[in-house]
C-alpha cells in the first residue's frame, strides 16, 4: 500500500502546476465533512437575507431622507462617541496583538479596524461644527482614511499570500474570483 507514496525528492521535483494538481486531488472534499444540502440551504438563506435586506433598505432610505430633521440634539452623545472609539481602539489593539503573534485571525481585526476608521472619518465630518470642520477634514485625509486603506489593502495582501502559499490560488488570479471552498 505504501509503494505508491511519493518521496520528498519526487515532491520537490514537481512543478508548481503539478503540485497544485496533487493538492487538489488529495484535498478532502467539503462534502465529506459537511452535508452539501445543508451548505446549500444555508447559502440560500444568507443570500436571501442579504438581498432582501438590501431591497428593504431602499424605501427606508427614501423615508429617512424625507423625515429626518436637519438638526437633532442627540442623547448619550459622549457615551456614543466614547463607545465607538473604544471599539476602534479594541480592534486596533487586537490587530497589533495578532500581528505580533503572526496569527491569521489578524485579517478579521485589521479589516474591521479599517472599516471602523472609515466610519469614524465619515461621522467626524458629518457631525463637525463650523469651527471644527477643518480639523475633521485634516484628520480624515491625513490619518483615518490613509490608515484604513493601509489596513484593508494589507488584509488583501496577506490573503493573497496565504492562498498562494497554500497553492489554492493560481498566480495572477484576482482575489474576487477565489471560491469560498476550493
Amino acid at each position: 500500500m505504501t509503494d505508491a507514496i511519493l518521496t520528498d525528492m519526487q515532491i520537490a521535483a514537481l512543478t508548481p502546476v503539478e503540485r497544485r494538481e496533487l493538492i487538489t486531488r488529495l484535498a478532502q472534499p467539503l462534502s465529506d465533512v459537511i452535508d452539501p444540502e445543508f451548505l446549500d440551504r444555508m447559502r440560500r438563506i444568507r443570500l436571501s437575507l442579504m438581498i432582501g435586506g438590501s431591497i428593504a433598505m431602499i424605501p427606508w432610505l427614501a423615508y429617512l431622507s424625507m423625515t429626518l430633521p436637519d438638526n437633532y440634539v442627540a442623547h448619550n452623545w459622549p457615551a456614543t462617541w466614547l463607545g465607538f472609539d473604544m471599539l476602534l481602539v479594541g480592534f486596533m489593539l487586537a490587530t497589533a496583538v495578532f500581528g505580533y503573534l503572526r496569527r491569521q485571525v489578524l485579517l478579521f481585526a485589521a479589516f474591521t479596524s479599517g472599516v471602523l476608521l472609515i466610519c469614524d472619518a465619515w461621522f467626524d465630518l458629518m457631525t463637525a461644527g463650523p469651527d471644527d470642520i477643518w480639523l475633521s477634514v485634516f484628520t480624515a485625509l491625513v490619518i483615518e482614511v490613509p490608515l484604513a486603506i493601509f489596513m484593508i489593502t494589507g488584509v488583501l495582501r496577506i490573503l493573497r499570500l496565504t492562498m498562494t502559499r497554500l497553492w489554492l490560488l493560481n498566480p495572477g488570479m484576482p482575489l474576487w474570483r477565489l471560491p469560498l471552498f476550493p
